[in-house]
């Protein structure tokens, strides 16, 4: 029969190793449930609103598309781009692993409102570019145009958000003041001319600039509430020969943020001829996303790895993604196409927001407190 010794018992862990232990746990723990199935993401601007507002914090689905293995695994665990509080990067690049994306149970849909790395941030390793949340309009292999605000996909209207907001002009024989804005929600406390500015005409008779309307960006369902009220509202759109600086940046296509495409959105397999409108609409994508080794374009001339090609088949999916503040907002527009490989999840739910300009009493929006994302 053994007798145990003083020399043999074992040794009773001190509070300090228990409390390192408890922390190496709940790092661990939370890194997984990080990675695998849940993140948590906060609303920085307002190109969603008033979809999700500025303040927001929101729960993001890895599940609904599948969770990405790490390109760049040399990570503090928990941080995204740097270390808190400084401005350290918290990863190193030595080691960059092709990415791979564990099956989920959906695909991204048209409607959807996803998180995605920003992917125009080439300097970064694509899973640590920025996040950026926008409403995806167009899945690969739909063809998109935008027709005086209206999105269409496959020649088709899209269905609008309820909350989206547009820019109208609003004329009416009164003046309206902040509290009546502020009734109707067409008010930003943190710039009170963001959401609405007078309009102003030289009356001929008094010679002097009068107040004949305001400029306001609103939902339809505000707009329309405005109409029944007597005042004359139409929607504030760029004209189609007002070309702006949108993608693919060039002097091919005359487009504006409210006049744009068609542009077909390209699909992992399909082949396109490269001609000169297809290398314009498609050279960032040749160049930056598909992990080619050496692409060189001059003019009609497409190389890779030396070689000449007159087509191209894309190797991956691609998104199109816009903003539910469609005149603000820096979407697939103004940057272009979002790689499969850059989404990261579906948002699924508010779970806290915080007005940035709230007192005591009215910081915490409870309303939308634990509300679904659609």
């Amino acid at each position: 029969m053994e007798v145990k010794t003083a020399e043999n018992k074992p040794k009773r862990k001190s509070a300090f190793r228990e409390w390192l232990d408890s922390i190496a746990f709940a790092v661990v723990a939370a890194t997984l449930i990080r990675w695998l199935f849940l993140e948590a993401y906060t609303i920085p601007t307002p190109s969603m609103e008033n979809s999700l507002l500025v303040g927001d914090f929101l729960f993001v689905s890895k599940l609904h598309y599948g969770t990405r293995t790490p390109q760049t695994p040399l990570q503090i665990p928990l941080t995204h781009q740097k270390i808190w509080g400084t401005n350290i990067d918290s990863y190193l690049s030595w080691i960059k692993l092709p990415m791979y994306r564990l099956p989920g149970f959906s695909h991204v849909k048209n409607g959807d409102v996803v998180v995605f790395n920003y992917p125009d941030s080439l300097g970064l390793p694509a899973d640590l570019r920025p996040n950026y949340i926008k409403r995806c309009i167009g899945i690969p292999g739909d063809v998109i145009e935008v027709r005086g605000t209206q999105a269409y996909v496959n020649g088709k209207p899209a269905e609008n958000p309820e909350r989206m907001l547009q820019p109208y002009l609003v004329y009416t024989k009164e003046e309206l003041d902040t509290k009546f804005f502020l009734k109707y929600d067409v008010w930003n406390r943190r710039n009170e001319s963001e959401n609405w500015s007078p309009i102003a005409e030289l009356d001929s008779v008094r010679k002097e600039m009068v107040t004949v309307g305001y400029r306001v960006v609103t939902s339809a369902k505000v707009a329309a509430q405005f109409r029944e009220m007597g005042m004359k509202v139409v929607q504030d759109i760029m004209p189609k020969d007002m070309p702006e600086n949108v993608y693919p940046n060039s002097q091919l296509f005359a487009w504006n943020r409210d006049n744009y495409g068609p542009l077909r959105v390209p699909k992992e397999g399909e082949t396109v001829p490269l001609t000169a409108l297809n290398i314009a609409l498609y050279r960032d994508v040749i160049e930056n996303y598909e992990y080619n080794d050496k692409v060189e374009i001059e003019g009609t001339t497409v190389k890779i790895n030396g070689t000449p090609v007159t087509s191209y088949t894309f190797k991956q999916d691609y998104y199109f993604m816009m903003g539910d503040n469609r005149s603000n907002s820096a979407d697939s527009r103004y940057w272009g196409f979002v790689p499969a490989d850059h989404i990261v999840g579906k948002a699924v739910f508010i779970w806290m927001s915080l007005d940035p300009e709230g007192g005591l009493l009215d910081k915490i929006r409870w309303r939308r407190l634990f509300n679904l994302i659609d």
